[in-house]
């Protein structure tokens, strides 16, 4: 007799407090796959506006990935905020069944207007200690732990983020940050820059991501002053900082926001890559996916004590580990006196091999679907 395999459900609704169109990370990776299975929906932030009412924005991205933007008016408070919210959500989920919904939280906010519907799966994927980042808001830290109470199953981003966590639910999983390998090996063999870093002559060092509180702008004036014939090129958008408080020179060179498919061209013409993050309460827990990013492309590495980089890159010798702009200046002249290239690419190749992020989706599938249909057997029992 064939044994019928109990169904997922079809719909995700994922709560996000980072835009789809912003960085290309985590989010973006998982939900593109869950999305070529059932249909995905990414609800994000609201953005405010000159309006009467509010309402929601369906962008369909294809077949089954939607964006969905709420706008609200200017000047609501915070009740009539959440007030509102709720209503656009419950119009938005309408006569579906819950039992076809997963909800997917990335951000704990979104429990001030969601907590009245109830999901087949609530599953909290944990990427940040999002209370240590400037500008948090003050009810974070308690509607992170409503949701870790209401959650199904819980992600963390690394493992120091699941060190910190662990103890506060019974089903909790660490999936750090995976790798598109194959996208970023493309640096290793591309034999042409970008024009506005072609035009840079001289040994690069190179960072990619955002430029915010988490990132050490006195470290990258240091080396940039100790060093002028490096020349620094950061790729990224500048958030919660201001541009104007960021070290210039001649050798320092902002090119902006970069889009995904472009970022192996880009690591291709650097010598050297830089993980610059200040040690602060924004990094404590991060697990930077940069990391396996960077040496897919070939390149040496050299980071600040981030605890998820020290181990297990920097115990397995295939990051560099400085605290300061003089160990970072040591660290970039070792690595480029190394003439072990083809042994080293092969160490990290191997280290490399099962860290993708279609493991990491399918692992997570699979502890959603035993929280789904396992634990109902284990009760019943």
């Amino acid at each position: 007799m064939n044994i019928q395999k109990p169904l997922f459900p079809k719909n995700l609704l994922c709560f996000s407090h980072l835009r789809w169109d912003f960085v290309f990370q985590r989010p973006q990776h998982l939900m593109s796959r869950f999305a070529a299975e059932m249909n995905v929906f990414i609800l994000e932030e609201p953005i405010f506006e000159n309006l009467e009412t509010g309402y929601l924005a369906i962008d369909n991205r294809h077949e089954q990935l939607t964006i969905v933007t709420p706008h609200l008016p200017f000047g609501l408070d915070q009740e009539l905020e959440k007030l509102l919210m709720r209503k656009l959500l419950t119009e938005f989920i309408g006569e579906t069944d819950l039992n076809d919904w997963i909800f997917w939280y990335y951000t704990p906010m979104a429990l001030q207007f969601s907590d009245h519907h109830t999901a087949a799966l609530t599953v909290f994927d944990c990427m940040d200690e999002l209370s240590a980042f400037d500008f948090a808001p003050k009810e974070l830290v308690l509607l992170e732990k409503m949701l870790l109470k209401t959650a199904d199953v819980v992600f963390t981003g690394g493992h120091s983020l699941h060190e910190a966590k662990k103890d506060q639910h019974n089903n909790i999983h660490v999936f750090p940050s995976s790798i598109d390998k194959t996208h970023f090996s493309k640096a290793r063999t591309a034999d042409e820059e970008p024009a506005d870093q072609a035009n840079i002559k001289g040994f690069k060092l190179g960072f990619v991501g955002v430029i915010d509180e988490r990132f050490d702008a006195k470290l990258i004036e240091e080396i940039a002053l100790k060093r002028p014939e490096w020349q620094i090129v950061l790729l990224g958008p500048v958030v919660k900082v201001a541009m104007e408080s960021l070290p210039t020179g001649t050798n320092l060179h902002y090119l902006g926001q970069k889009n995904y498919q472009d970022l192996p061209a880009y690591l291709s013409g650097w010598d050297v890559a830089l993980i610059p993050f200040a040690i602060n309460n924004s990094t404590r827990f991060i697990s930077p996916t940069k990391t396996p990013e960077y040496l897919a492309a070939g390149l040496r590495v050299v980071s600040t004590p981030i605890r998820d980089v020290v181990k297990p890159y920097g115990i397995e010798k295939l990051v560099s580990i400085a605290s300061n702009a003089d160990e970072f200046i040591s660290a970039i002249e070792h690595a480029i006196a190394q003439n072990d290239t083809v042994e080293w690419k092969n160490k990290v190749d191997v280290f490399l091999s099962d860290k993708s992020w279609e493991n990491t989706f399918e692992e997570m599938k699979k502890k959603m679907h035993w929280t789904l249909f396992e634990t109902d057997k284990l009760l019943a029992s």
